[in-house]
């Protein structure tokens, strides 16, 4: 007997600062409401750090993109891509606002918090659209009070906390094991695994193929 009413349960390996995980997000969302009103997805937002060796405070921006890539030209050539498919989805990435390069951990904590308190996709969303379109530095405790405040979730005292930083850790460690060495990394029913801001069509097919080999 088939289970396709339930919810499909979609894990998504992500880190903020990551443009195509925002693209992905977009990419999904459109998947899902093309699949049908029958489908149904249950988001699940993951940790993965791009730059776990990144310093607390974070570090410039092009400091940052030149160490990474080698030189700024190589970077402006994907970010021609990054502003086509962006504009795709409807997303008004804005580059030139970004000054650092943060270290994302405290924004994973107040991801994984956002979870905890039913508020985790509209806090990613507020924190990818904080980043990329408005420059902010997600790295700064105060702007992710501001920006989860904006997702209707107070994150101030949960900050000041330790809380959240063993199961980041430990959610960060299962993507590992997984073999997952980049993102956005998307995982349907904990069976069919998807690297990379797919399109719509393939994600769609891959709903697809999760439902009809669903059994109880």
């Amino acid at each position: 007997m088939s289970d396709q009413g339930a919810a499909i349960l979609i894990d998504i390996y992500s880190d903020v600062v990551c443009p195509w995980c925002y693209v992905g997000k977009r990419r999904l969302e459109r998947a899902l409401r093309q699949a049908g009103d029958a489908v149904r997805g249950n988001v699940r937002w993951r940790p993965f750090q791009l730059n776990p060796t990144m310093p607390t405070q974070g570090m410039d921006r092009k400091v940052y993109l030149e160490t990474k890539f080698g030189s700024l030209t190589v970077f402006n050539e994907m970010e021609q891509r990054l502003l086509e498919a962006g504009r795709e989805e409807q997303i008004a990435f804005a580059f030139d606002k970004i000054a650092r390069t943060p270290n994302t951990l405290l924004a994973h904590r107040v991801i994984w918090y956002a979870a905890v308190q039913g508020h985790q996709d509209t806090v990613v969303e507020q924190l990818f659209k904080g980043y990329f379109e408005e420059g902010l530095d997600i790295g700064s405790s105060s702007v992710l009070i501001e920006l989860a405040e904006r997702a209707g979730l107070n994150a101030a005292a949960f900050l000041e906390s330790g809380e959240g930083l063993v199961e980041v850790k430990a959610e960060e460690a299962v993507g590992r094991k997984l073999g997952i060495r980049g993102v956005p990394y998307f995982v349907f029913d904990e069976a069919y695994g998807i690297s990379g801001a797919q399109p719509v069509d393939v994600l769609i097919a891959t709903i697809e193929k999760t439902r009809s080999q669903r059994q109880v």
